[in-house]
């Protein structure tokens, strides 16, 4: 019997709620298909970072590193810990410490939700570098506090980090329906996204079986709204993939359904499985977090991992509660009872 070892980061507000959501699930369908998994839970979150002054130990990374995957519910509570803590604390710290570099986010409407466009009929794969680019950290403040204060924040985009990104995107459009589009701003960013548009033609002639076309951010967020039914796969810087994401998790019907998965594609360190709607402090302890994205995730962790037929009966699943209108609206199903239906639907 195959065993898997789960790093588990329930982390902030609804984090909490939503990983054990999907810890159910998960460990449900795994007896189901002749698997185990095994779960290690971490207490790391800003509460942590109130109690040690780190968002993890300084052995954190070793400590993640020999586990399958990990399982992220939330980082973030601003009220409490500065979001460029939290962030630059934990999550940001393993996406790069285990070349994590292939942030996958897809943006589809379940059966029975409603998005806010007219279009339904939309399957977009987002494939956002997420290791350097403009969330690199490079820069400084000069001169704080003065009328002479200067703060520069400089992006960083090495050949082979676009590279990299950009044939992963390439072979995830080869395995779907054959479409590229590739997204930079290089009409007023000359030196970056110049670069990035120069190596995007180079690959596209060891692929000619995929379509490439190159569009300007805000061409295509205005795309992503007006015709999202023409795109297929999406590519993007790690700022312009964060944004774009967030605007699929909308046209999908809210960030409760936007799951999120931190690939390393070599399998030299785990890869990192993760909602996208973060910590949402207004609603944590009530109860009502929606937890599909986080099954989602989980899904998407248990295809990563080989279990294909074991992914595919999660997000079966996931269909036949959706369709039923259960957690299709914000707020108006609870998190148990959502993870009740998805249990119920996996028997």
């Amino acid at each position: 019997m195959k065993s898997y070892s789960i790093a588990l980061i329930p982390g902030d507000g609804i984090g909490q709620d939503v990983t054990d959501a999907a810890w159910q699930v998960l460990s449900t369908v795994a007896r189901h298909s002749g698997f185990t998994l095994t779960g290690t839970s971490f207490p790391w979150s800003c509460a942590f970072y109130k109690d040690t002054g780190a968002m993890m130990p300084a052995d954190g990374i070793e400590a993640l590193r020999p586990f399958d995957a990990i399982l992220l519910g939330s980082v973030g509570w601003p009220a409490e810990v500065p979001d460029s803590i939290s962030l630059h604390g934990l999550l940001l710290p393993i996406r790069k410490a285990f070349v994590q570099y292939a942030s996958i986010r897809p943006h589809r409407l379940l059966p029975g939700v409603e998005g806010p466009l007219k279009a339904s009929d939309f399957d977009i794969l987002c494939v956002r570098e997420n290791t350097e680019g403009e969330y690199s950290g490079a820069g400084g403040r000069v001169h704080q506090g003065t009328e002479d204060e200067v703060a520069v924040e400089t992006s960083i985009f090495t050949r082979a980090g676009v590279e990299r990104i950009l044939r992963f995107a390439f072979e995830q459009a080869r395995q779907r329906r054959g479409k590229l589009a590739s997204v930079t701003k290089s009409n007023a960013q000359k030196h970056s996204m110049v670069f990035w548009d120069e190596v995007t033609r180079q690959l596209a002639a060891e692929y000619p079986d995929v379509e490439v076309t190159s569009y300007h951010i805000d061409a295509m967020a205005a795309r992503v709204v007006m015709a999202p039914e023409s795109l297929d796969v999406v590519v993007a810087s790690n700022l312009f993939g964060d944004i774009l994401t967030d605007l699929g998790a909308a046209i999908q019907g809210g960030l409760g359904f936007a799951a999120s998965a931190n690939i390393n594609p070599d399998r030299s360190a785990p890869s990192m499985f993760e909602p996208v709607h973060g910590s949402a402090p207004d609603i944590a302890h009530v109860g009502i977090a929606n937890p599909i994205a986080a099954i989602w995730s989980g899904a998407m962790m248990l295809e990563h991992l080989g279990e294909r037929e074991a992914a595919g009966m999660i997000m079966a699943a996931l269909e036949r509660t959706t369709i039923r209108g259960i957690g299709t609206v914000p707020g108006k199903d609870r998190t148990r009872s959502i993870t009740a239906a998805v249990l119920a639907a996996l028997d």
